[in-house]
């Protein structure tokens, strides 16, 4: 088996989310093709973007409603209209928001599928590709189009609350069900088929410009998920169909108090059953997707921090659970094939010693993060002087991070002495250039900056507040913002040949 190698480079994290839109939110359309561009004109070599799966309460992409599927939001309208399954009066009768730096969830989760169900009527069900997509996916792609269906007809109510011979995956009724909501499964199936054909053309073109797309995928699943909901057996789920407990994290850099997740935990000795069948398919999709994939909270690996799923015991009976380790491992390694794989391996060496001796055994690339490096510790491990090689990916924030601007704001010139002496610089100011400078002139094959942090955004770009609900997700790059001013571009290439990005 060849294993493929990273190629030293620079990139740049931004959600399709975040892309601008005059349909409220990013989509896989012209917007996403110039940033493309963008980044070629900026000599990168990456674009990483933040899990593209469907979202359910909450919005978060590390909740997503599929292992598997697409996120329908990022469909593109206007090539819908290119098309001729939609007409353009159509989209603009809708309301999508009116600010252009934010996302409005509540507009977009009912207009999407409204102007996407008008599309659905108009398109041939019986068209070859439509049938050869439903056969190559058919392993998530029924489960996926009759849950939403489900979902749907039951006022997008979780699936604990649907009748109960539909909760508890009757037979005959779901036989029944099928055959007499044929065309709303279609719908979905459709919804589907589009966001895979309009993204197997992006990444097309990115290929062939040179930039490789960084998918992240999330660990974890979202309660109210088809995989939870079909598969019940590969999590730990009661009787009565509340899980045994819920994914949590204890204090960390992101958050001084105990961050309940809520995602349900795998019930790892069942899924070794049939040598984790379902993450297996889940590689495969998403090796399809992403030139180079991303897992998410790879220390969940060795063994996560869970809470019982009754709130009020939750921030005080707290307890870790072993994770599948080297036999996962293996598995996703065998699906992969050699192609390339990244993971966020943050933790605290001292919680979860086991983490590095695990990723040193995969031959995949950790993250070091710059936001972590200053707390005037000259051997902090994401300091770029105490990097070991050059396997690593650096960033200096993620989506969870402030931004730059936010970050030191409210430090005080004492507080900040040492990022100061470390940096060479002496004032506020130049920290965000400072910052990327380091990240650039760094050992690590991979640099990654997010989009915020280049163009020195503050607070109000932040993407996520953990264990927080309501304004998360919603940062988007207005058009202006896009275009990037020349001054900025040309510090940024330059950058990128002195340090051979």
């Amino acid at each position: 088996m060849e294993i493929k190698e990273f190629i030293r480079g620079s990139g740049v994290l931004l959600s399709i989310a975040s892309l601008p839109s005059p349909y409220g939110i990013g989509t896989l359309g012209r917007e996403a093709y110039e940033f493309v561009d963008l980044l070629v004109d900026l000599k990168q070599k990456y674009w990483q973007v933040l899990p593209v799966g469907p979202t359910g309460y909450g919005d978060s992409p590390y909740q997503p409603i599929s292992g598997c599927a697409g996120n329908i939001y990022f469909i593109d309208l206007d090539r819908l209209v290119d098309e001729g399954l939609l007409e353009r009066s159509e989209i603009l009768e809708y309301n999508w928001g009116t600010d252009k730096s934010e996302v409005d969830y509540e507009k977009i989760y009912y207009g999407r599928r409204s102007i996407l169900q008008k599309a659905f009527e108009r398109f041939d069900t019986n068209a070859q590709d439509f049938r050869k997509f439903k056969e190559k996916h058919s392993e998530w792609l029924g489960d996926y189009a009759l849950f939403m269906a489900l979902k749907t007809d039951n006022l997008d109510k979780k699936w604990t609350e649907w009748p109960d011979e539909y909760k508890n995956l009757q037979p005959v009724a779901l036989a029944n069900y099928r055959k007499q909501n044929y065309n709303s499964i279609s719908f979905w199936e459709f919804c589907q088929f589009k966001f895979f054909e309009q993204w197997y053309k992006l990444r097309e073109y990115a290929n062939s410009k040179g930039i490789r797309i960084i998918g992240d995928i999330a660990f974890l699943m979202g309660f109210d998920s088809v995989d939870v909901w079909a598969q019940r057996q590969n999590y730990l789920i009661c009787a009565n169909d509340k899980p045994k407990c819920v994914a949590a994290a204890v204090p960390d850099k992101y958050s001084d108090k105990v961050q309940v997740w809520g995602n349900p935990i795998y019930d790892w000795n069942n899924m070794a059953k049939d040598d984790f069948a379902w993450w297996r398919m889940r590689i495969r999709v998403n090796k399809e997707l992403f030139d180079i994939v991303r897992i998410n909270h790879f220390a969940g690996m060795v063994k996560i921090y869970t809470v019982p799923y009754d709130k009020k015991k939750a921030a005080t009976s707290g307890k870790w659970i072993k994770g599948p380790g080297k036999k996962l491992i293996n598995a996703i390694k065998e699906e992969l094939d050699g192609d390339l794989a990244m993971v966020d391996d943050y933790t605290s060496a001292g919680l979860l010693p086991g983490v590095k001796k695990l990723l040193n055994k995969t031959g995949w690339i950790g993250t070091k993060v710059l936001m972590f490096a200053f707390d005037g510790d000259p051997t902090n491990e994401h300091l770029p002087h105490n990097y070991t090689d050059n396997h690593v990916a650096a960033y200096i924030g993620t989506h969870d991070n402030e931004t730059i601007v936010g970050s030191f704001r409210d430090k005080t010139e004492y507080e900040l002495a040492y990022l100061y002496e470390y940096l060479n610089i002496d004032r506020k100011a130049q920290i965000p250039n400072a910052l990327i400078r380091l990240l650039y002139q760094s050992t690590a094959d991979v640099a990654i900056v997010q989009m915020q942090d280049i163009l020195e955004l503050g607070s109000e770009a932040r993407m996520n507040y953990p264990s927080t609900v309501g304004k998360n997700w919603r940062w988007r790059l207005t058009e202006e913002e896009a275009l990037l001013d020349e001054n900025k571009r040309a510090w940024i290439r330059n950058l990128a040949a002195v340090y051979r990005r």
